[in-house]
């Protein structure tokens, strides 16, 4: 929780007031010190050895080519410094630095004309000793911090690239260069007796480094003393005045348990089922091939969809770079299984409480624990296979979309794709770290990810706690984080104790606040009421009409929008915290929700948080200038379309056939029609009342009721 907003902070400054240090009078160049290659890497047990494989793994992905033709950068040195910094909190790194180069007089080439691009990654925060993840972690910090840095170097390194400079990944270990030396020259650290010290961070970190030759601004280093915070600067900090972590928030989260995580969660009320009906036995399993984006793949949607669909959300050179991190992770999400040992740990509470306090040491956002109800597996793959259900619990996580950038951003500007791939990444690192650790442990264990899942996350989420199913439709949101996340699941069969689904007056709220419909730019949220959509109650969305508009958007890249103005999608200040208690506990208050939303014009862009270049990169690998930007604020004036908004259904009966990869246009006229056909969540329980079968759109085309 904080008391102070960061909204007047630009993003380049970081967590940490950094800029208010006492520092040295002019930058240091820094000598490009070389220092001997470590040999192999010691033998490591456990979490250090699957971190090692995944450094590794990201290194050898560092594939991204300098571009032939060098795009329209940010113009001054100044600038480029302040976007490539504003690019690595973006990704959550701890601090950032630059400094210049200079070679060492054996080899002066190797630094003249360079700069490196400084940055820490502090180690995620310990579980105590009574928790069996304490065992798990212990040692490992800095081979986790490595996966990180290495991560957020090498998407940096390959937005550089596209802008036609080069640029190469350094990370401490593989590393031949001096990096706590440019570290101290770039301004982010002191060379003290008992090592290196990082102002507001301590000793808990990992460095990692690009070096490259994009004219920067170098920072100046410390001054001698200048990581020790006193006085008034040590005062601010405890309050978080300047910046987005405050000691007093540092405080609070070193002082809850590890399973408990930075949001209380505990607080929110529990309860047996989800606050939408879910009718269990009446729910289809459906294909991957029925799913939206991939119908788009296959020319379900038209010629320009399919085309589009290659590249919607990478358009942006920064969205691009982290394709090839995905792609790497993508073979390590299943793998064998150690054999089972009488010591491997059986207790599912003790178990659950390691598993979340270990997703927390790697930095997820939110954990919780369900069930996989057979519906929530895909029936079949992309080739038809047959999926069967094989794991009996899922881990499930929210991975932040980032509140800093989303405030500058439109929802559906040139950022919007990186805001989804680099929680996607994060997921996909965190999910595959963990099930490794599973299995190792002796349980089976796959990471279901963006990229290969077997599993329908929506339900998960719901069954799991971690929210309710909003008017946006096919979308969880949280209390803490809003809409505002993406998530990523965890399958397994190692026992876990399991938790219950939230209700924080959510349902209510929806029906009052039709914000998202209204600024929806495509027009494919729901105005009308809830209908009982393949066994769910939800305000069903057009996901057609979605998925058309986030692939073929042709003033940005994807959408979110939606996420950026919901009212839940907030800093996360005292005043926002009082907001959601009234919400929970004071009903007649959410009537007034949206009306005051709009009030502070909360949704608006705020300019001082955008930080990134509008680029689109075309399909040959060329970077130009966007051609057109969505720059929308809030649609006040906008009147509700309840009355004349048509939404396309395409329940179960019209779904592809698995495995069936020929264009099968969709008949939207019929979807439209089938707005008659839709059951109302009274008349769905009436029905089941009177002993009567579920309408035929339950039935997949494919095969009878499963």
């Amino acid at each position: 929780m904080k008391l102070f907003s960061n909204r007047r902070r630009p993003v380049h400054l970081g967590l940490y007031p950094f800029e208010r240090l006492p520092r040295a009078p002019e930058p240091v160049p820094a000598m490009m010190a070389l220092t001997p290659i470590p040999g192999a890497d010691p033998p490591a047990p456990g979490l250090a050895s699957i971190a090692r494989r995944y450094r590794d793994a990201f290194l050898a992905s560092d594939t991204i080519p300098v571009a032939k033709a060098q795009a329209p950068y940010p113009p001054s040195a100044v600038e480029c410094s302040h976007e490539i910094k504003a690019a690595c909190y973006f990704l959550d790194a701890s601090a950032v630095g630059v400094c210049e180069l200079r070679g060492t007089p054996d080899s002066p080439e190797t630094g003249d004309g360079q700069f490196a691009v400084v940055l820490l990654v502090e180690h995620g925060r310990e579980p105590e000793s009574s928790n069996l993840a304490a065992g798990w972690v212990a040692g490992t910090a800095e081979a986790c911090g490595a996966v990180r840095g290495v991560e957020i170097a090498n998407v940096v390194a390959g937005y550089i690239r596209q802008w036609g400079w080069n640029a190469d990944v350094h990370v401490q270990g593989p590393s031949p260069i001096d990096l706590a030396e440019l570290a101290r020259c770039a301004g982010v650290l002191e060379l003290k007796d008992g090592g290196p010290m990082a102002p507001f961070i301590g000793r808990r970190f990992t460095i990692a480094a690009v070096v490259t030759s994009l004219p920067l601004e170098p920072d100046r280093p410390l001054a001698p003393g200048g990581s020790t915070l006193r006085g008034v600067l040590r005062l601010r900090h405890w309050l978080g005045i300047d910046a987005g972590e405050s000691g007093l928030e540092r405080r609070r989260l070193r002082r809850r348990p590890a399973h408990l995580g930075r949001y209380p969660m505990e607080n929110i009320r529990r309860r047996d089922t989800p606050t939408t009906v879910i009718f269990d036995d009446e729910i289809p399993r459906v294909p991957q091939r029925a799913q939206f984006f991939r119908r788009a793949d296959r020319g379900d949607l038209g010629d320009k969809t399919q085309r589009e669909r290659q590249r919607f959300a990478s358009k942006h050179p920064f969205a691009y770079a982290m394709t090839p991190l995905s792609a790497a992770m993508t073979p390590m999400q299943d793998g064998e299984v150690a054999a089972p040992t009488s010591s491997r740990p059986g207790d599912p509470i003790a178990n659950a409480r390691a598993v979340k306090a270990l997703a927390y040491y790697l930095n997820a956002d939110m954990v919780g624990i369900c069930e996989t109800k057979a519906y929530a597996w895909y029936s079949h793959d992309m080739q038809g296979r047959p999926i069967a259900p094989h794991h009996r619990y899922a881990i499930v996580m929210l991975v932040d979309q980032g509140h800093d950038t989303m405030q500058g951003a439109s929802g559906d500007d040139w950022i919007s794709g990186s805001q989804s791939l680099r929680a996607y990444m994060r997921g996909a690192e965190i999910a595959g770290l963990m099930a490794a650790q599973i299995r190792n442990l002796g349980y089976s264990a796959r990471a279901q990810t963006h990229t290969d899942t077997e599993v329908l996350h929506l339900p998960l989420l719901l069954l799991a706690g971690l929210g309710e199913l909003s008017r946006i439709g096919e979308l969880v949101l949280n209390p803490y984080l809003g809409a505002r996340s993406k998530s990523v699941v965890i399958t397994t069969d190692m026992p876990l104790e399991i938790d219950r689904p939230i209700d924080f007056g959510l349902q209510d709220t929806c029906s009052k606040c039709l914000k998202c419909a209204r600024e929806c730019p495509c027009n494919a949220i729901s105005y009308k009421n809830k209908v009982i959509f393949n066994g769910y109650e939800m305000w069903k969305p057009d996901v057609e009409r979605c998925t058309r508009y986030r692939v073929t958007n042709p003033k940005g890249s994807s959408c979110g929008r939606c996420m950026k103005v919901c009212p839940y999608t907030n800093e996360g200040l005292l005043t926002h915290r009082a907001f959601l208690w009234g919400a929970v506990h004071l009903p007649f208050t959410r009537r007034w929700i949206a009306r005051l939303d709009d009030i502070i014009r909360h949704g608006a862009r705020n300019p001082l948080k955008k930080w990134w270049s509008d680029l689109e990169r075309l399909p040959d690998g060329s970077v130009q200038a966007a051609k057109g930007v969505n720059t929308r604020d809030l649609s006040l004036d906008k009147r509700s379309l309840v009355d004349t908004q048509d939404i396309a259904y395409y329940p179960a009966n019209v779904m592809p056939t698995p495995g069936d990869l020929a264009s099968h246009p969709i008949d939207r006229a019929a979807a439209l029609a089938m707005e008659c056909e839709m059951e109302s969540p009274a008349d769905a329980l009436l029905r089941r009342a009177r002993g009567e079968p579920p309408p035929a759109q339950y039935t997949p085309a494919h095969a009878s009721h499963e």
